[in-house]
């Protein structure tokens, strides 16, 4: 295990310690440092765990863990920001979505394409991540801005209640058949080998050990809660220049959403140039249906206990942004192959979507 894995979050922790006693506005410079070495010891250590405990559980329990940590930091700036964070869920979830399927699978399937031509995976598992993530985003972004019981793109108290219900119903639904009724699905026929980037020819990883395992297991948590105390920290220094700069504020949205998903972001793209495409559409769908199967139903629960006002619907140029992306990807993923044709696709999107959020 590289020593600087093992330092990252020590210094990540170190650095936030000193700017709290201090307040120094300097350590904010270090903050931001110690926040992209953290990210890259996370990615490390959640590649061990993956490898050790083998797909799909390991990217799951990736995804997962990052979830969690995003709907800590929406919840924690939520209850700091009052009414002027009411939007922050939709913006975060729709950012989270766009960056998934768009920017990160697009990455995927070019990158990798570029290396290795054509790529392969299991279409079966990805249709139903698929068929489960349009589901969950339709009913959660597009849906309040069409139902009428109350003004505005807003659910209803019961509404919003049988939302949350559902939605974590569907994703605890799609968790029990990717790990145990239907786990070949979510796994390539061919061998998981790792590639090393000096030689041409694929050798096998062997397995770390339990200790190993552990050591990584302790340290994926400590990059982790780092990463979001740090983004947490400098979320009010980052609305300040989104302001100052006359920007709109789901850019605040985007830039949580895209410190949070790095960790999988870079972890999927490493697999897919390793021509391991499967692990990363493992990893992919399965943060973005975490996202809204987990951050929907726990902010809906606050929404309600707090009496918050959440505005979900996204606007119109989202809506159509969503669809088309939707659309896409299940025309993109149909085949069981893809080459950097999908992925230029995806990327144009991407761009699109940050083009039109900042131009709107």
């Amino acid at each position: 295990m590289p020593s600087w894995t093992l330092i990252a979050p020590l210094t990540g922790w170190i650095f936030f310690a000193v700017y709290y006693v201090t307040q120094s506005p300097i350590i904010l410079v270090g903050l931001g440092l110690a926040l992209f070495v953290c990210v890259l010891a996370a990615v490390h250590h959640a590649e061990v765990i993956a490898h050790k405990v083998g797909e799909p559980f390991g990217t799951f329990l990736f995804a997962v863990a990052v979830t969690i940590i995003e709907v800590g930091l929406i919840v924690s700036i939520m209850l700091a920001g009052g009414p002027a964070a009411e939007t922050l869920a939709r913006d975060t979830v729709m950012a989270a979505i766009m960056i998934i399927l768009n920017g990160v699978i697009g990455s995927c399937l070019f990158l990798g394409g570029l290396r290795h031509g054509e790529q392969t995976y299991m279409q079966t598992g990805v249709s139903a991540a698929l068929a489960t993530l349009a589901t969950l985003s339709i009913i959660t972004l597009i849906l309040p801005n069409h139902v009428t019981t109350l003004p505005g793109p807003v659910f209803a108290p019961a509404q919003l209640a049988f939302v949350g219900v559902v939605s974590f119903v569907l994703y605890a639904s799609f968790v029990m058949i990717q790990t145990i009724r239907h786990r070949a699905y979510f796994m390539s026929d061919d061998k998981q080998v790792m590639r090393d980037e000096t030689i041409d020819e694929t050798t096998d990883v062997p397995l770390p050990s339990n200790r190993l395992t552990l050591t990584s297991g302790a340290f994926l948590m400590m990059s982790l809660v780092a990463i979001v105390w740090i983004a947490k920290t400098l979320a009010p220094t980052v609305e300040l220049i989104v302001a100052s700069a006359g920007a709109p504020k789901a850019i605040v949205g985007v830039i949580i959403a895209g410190v949070v998903l790095l960790p999988e972001g870079i972890a999927a793209v490493r697999a897919a140039r390793a021509n391991r495409l499967q692990t990363s559409l493992n990893l992919a769908l399965g943060s973005a249906l975490a996202t809204i199967g987990l951050t929907i139903p726990v902010v809906a629960a606050l929404a309600l206990i707090f009496d918050w006002k959440l505005l979900l619907g996204v606007n119109q140029t989202n809506m159509v942004l969503l669809v088309l992306t939707l659309l896409v990807s299940t025309l993109s993923l149909s085949t069981g192959r893809t080459t950097i044709m999908q992925g230029a696709v995806h990327l144009v999107l991407f761009a699109v979507f940050l083009f039109m959020l900042l131009v709107p």
